[in-house]
């Protein structure tokens, strides 16, 4: 029986410091560079290399203000801030590679999906279909007022109105345009036929959108949906509406846990549960022994910055650390941040000290150390423990980590028939899912959108 291939995503952010803070210091590092095209084009060309499957890129809006109430640590540190688009980074990616896919982060709380429509499809053109959007709703007060609202709305409050969302980029995506709309024909002088595009009238709760989408089909139509959410809503909206779901493990029993509430979402959704890929957080400190790969962990832990590690993990939780002495226990608070940070504290056992000793490195994903041997043993035992496809692999010093990840590991586990040694064809959602359809599968609802030849032409209505 052929091994279960893991699946990889580099893990980044058009910014400074990401996940691991504090590293941006270590000589070695040249994440400043992020500003440039050259730092993204020569990090897509390195991963291709690799044959990652994709670069996911994170981003947020807002900053992080609740530690200490200010953004002065976040500002020193670079805790994400400064943070560039991360969307205007495709285009160059995608010129340099032919196989690197890109999980993009765009909160919908704040892009009118009309507009957000037409920048993932002319991505997804642009780039021959290798775009995936990671839908995140926002977790900050301090977005919510730098877009002009008192608050953020409340936590499932968000969903309702992204599933919501979801219709109105199905209709879209899916229904605006039949597949046979574009002619192309000169002689004929027929570019696209009426008959087969049309205007979408969406009037719901949280949006009225009336018009056609303004882009001809993509090669996916829907980009590649990734999603991020462990809540009980999240987990819902994931069941109906992720592809590939981004969860954060601390032990591999929680994982498996984890794993499985996903894809029992899926079944309940009326959806096939392997229809989501379920990528864990990961860091990776690895060198040709272990001894070696030690001493660079050390190496690492002198630049990392754990009050940075803190800070960030302050404005996930909307508790701010700073406030308590270094062994006082931290007393749980319902917030409207990230439900799953939050849910590690209700237990009121964790202190500051404790949290220092977790973002030791800057962040508090898991981190595996060792020789290449060691780092394929452990990836392969959490795939085979907890039912993970793959990784969101966490940068360290940049471009050393995945460097180093790609000429140590990646051999590694092609030798043991654990990771591909070419890609596949076709656009991102068939290379993930190892299929020969570029468009959503027929049991996901979004399929449910499409024209078809029975429906009369005029105003595309749904439900």
């Amino acid at each position: 029986m052929a091994k279960k291939k893991i699946l990889l995503n580099a893990f980044n952010m058009n910014c400074v410091g990401h996940i691991n803070h504090g590293l941006w210091t270590h000589p070695r590092d040249n994440s400043s560079q992020y500003k440039t095209l050259e730092y993204w084009t020569e990090l897509a060309r390195l991963l291709e290399r690799g044959l990652f499957d994709g670069l996911f890129i994170a981003d947020i809006v807002g900053v992080y203000d609740v530690y200490q109430q200010s953004v002065d640590v976040a500002l020193k540190e670079s805790i994400q801030l400064p943070v560039n688009d991360p969307l205007l980074l495709v285009s160059a990616m995608a010129a340099v590679t032919r196989n690197l896919g890109f999980g993009l982060t765009a909160n919908l709380t704040y892009e009118p999906p009309y507009l957000f429509a037409r920048r993932l499809s002319t991505l997804d053109h642009l780039s021959r279909g290798r775009v995936g959007w990671n839908i995140v709703t926002g977790y900050l007060d301090s977005a919510a007022k730098a877009m002009g609202l008192d608050q953020q709305p409340e936590h499932d409050r968000r969903y309702d109105q992204a599933d919501e969302y979801l219709q109105v980029l199905y209709k879209l995506w899916e229904g605006s345009w039949e597949d046979g709309a574009v002619l192309n024909d000169r002689q004929q002088r027929v570019y696209a036929q009426p008959d087969k595009v049309h205007k979408i009238n969406h009037q719901g709760e949280f949006y009225r959108v009336e018009g056609y989408h303004l882009c001809e089909p993509s090669p996916q139509r829907t980009p590649v949906l990734f999603q991020a959410g462990s809540s009980e809503r999240g987990l819902s909206f994931a069941g109906s509406h992720a592809e590939c779901v981004f969860i954060s493990g601390q032990n591999k029993a929680a994982t498996r846990a984890q794993v499985d509430k996903v894809r029992a979402a899926a079944v309940a959704a009326g959806r096939d549960p392997q229809a989501i890929k379920v990528f864990m957080g990961l860091t990776v400190i690895v060198a040709r022994t272990e001894e070696q790969a030690k001493a660079k962990h050390a190496e690492y832990l002198r630049y990392a910055s754990a009050e940075a590690g803190v800070a960030h993990f302050a404005s996930s939780t909307g508790i701010d650390f700073s406030e308590y002495e270094l062994d006082e226990p931290i007393q749980y608070v319902k917030s409207n941040a990230i439900q799953s940070a939050t849910k590690h504290l209700q237990n009121n056992d964790w202190t500051r000290r404790k949290l220092l000793e977790q973002h030791a490195l800057g962040g508090r994903y898991i981190t595996l150390i060792g020789s290449p041997t060691q780092v394929a043993d452990a990836l392969e035992s959490w795939v085979a423990e907890t039912g993970l496809d793959g990784f969101n692999l966490a940068r360290t010093v940049t471009p050393e980590s995945y460097v180093d990840f790609i000429d140590l590991v990646i051999p590694e586990l092609q030798r043991r028939g654990s990771y591909k040694t070419a890609y596949e064809q076709g656009s991102l959602r068939e290379k993930l899912f190892a299929s020969d359809q570029p468009h959503l599968p027929a049991d996901h609802p979004g399929a449910s959108y499409r024209h078809t030849p029975t429906t009369p032409t005029g105003a595309l209505q749904h439900a």
